[in-house]
């Protein structure tokens, strides 16, 4: 992935360094249904309370602002999370204004292990999330390490996928998506049918997602040979259906909040080979 020509977002907050976790840690099946369940796209609503229940209150973490910091001292790592949400913020803001709206930034928060959200407190355990209520992006950049020794999709593509993922949560926050579909999930008559509900708003950021590669590569020429497969084995890795066979050795579709793999790949190559947010309506049809 070529970075060369992105500069890097004035809205990343590096809370690492202290503990939230309050003294206590989360329970070993917390993290387990974490690990199925929430990696790329947690719902905090239905599951940053859950934990947050269980947990004490969170030791707020000093932020840093690491805009203007010199390049010299800064984590690669932080420089490369902040130059992919700096192209987000690039492609976002012209597909919004060619639509007549408004985009407003999302916040990206790094933290480690545990930090306090808008949404409940948030843990590593669950992976990258976004909380809408306080228009942020959350990551423990450890999730990295697991995407590539765990789920076995290495790669800086694949880890700036799971950045694009996220920002595409908060595009649906801002058009209203998920508020609709927090909605329909409510008046829902089964929880199958509340979860088919999340499955089509977690492909929906899936395609988003491809929408980003697709018009970043056009502004800025990021993609390099091997790129989109780096990102297609990370989507492969994280469906359903393949966390429920490593976890438990078989697959139950009702419990399904992400969709299964082959979704998930199919989705964000919808939206890198269009370019089109139009052709993102996961609500229409069959997934």
């Amino acid at each position: 992935m070529r970075l060369d020509d992105l500069e890097e977002s004035q809205h990343i907050e590096d809370r690492r360094g202290g503990s939230a976790l309050g003294g206590r840690s989360i329970g070993l099946g917390t993290i387990a249904i974490a690990l199925v369940a929430m990696y790329f796209g947690v719902d905090p609503n239905l599951i940053l309370n859950v934990v947050q229940q269980v947990q004490p209150p969170a030791v707020e973490q000093p932020a840093s602002n690491t805009a203007g910091q010199d390049p010299a001292t800064k984590d690669p790592k932080v420089q490369f999370v902040s130059k992919v949400l700096w192209s987000t913020e690039q492609v976002w803001q012209d597909i919004f204004t060619r639509g007549g709206q408004v985009y407003v930034a999302p916040r990206l928060e790094i933290f480690t292990e545990a930090t306090q959200t808008a949404c409940g407190q948030g843990q590593a355990a669950m992976g990258p999330f976004y909380c809408p209520a306080d228009q942020k992006v959350y990551i423990d950049l450890h999730f990295y390490q697991e995407l590539q020794s765990r789920f076995k999709a290495p790669g800086d593509f694949s880890q700036a996928y799971v950045i694009a993922h996220e920002v595409g949560h908060h595009v649906q926050n801002l058009l209203g998506t998920s508020e609709k579909v927090q909605q329909a999930r409510q008046q829902a008559r089964s929880e199958a049918k509340a979860n088919a509900y999340s499955v089509r708003l977690e492909l929906q950021a899936d395609c988003y997602a491809g929408v980003w590669a697709h018009h970043a590569d056009q502004a800025f020429r990021i993609l390099e040979t091997g790129d989109v497969e780096e990102a297609l084995r990370a989507a492969t890795a994280i469906g359903d259906d393949a966390l429920q066979k490593q976890a438990q050795g078989y697959v139950v579709p009702d419990s399904f909040t992400h969709g299964t793999s082959e979704q998930r790949v199919h989705w964000f190559q919808q939206g890198l080979h269009t370019g089109d947010v139009n052709a993102c309506n996961t609500f229409k049809g069959a997934v």
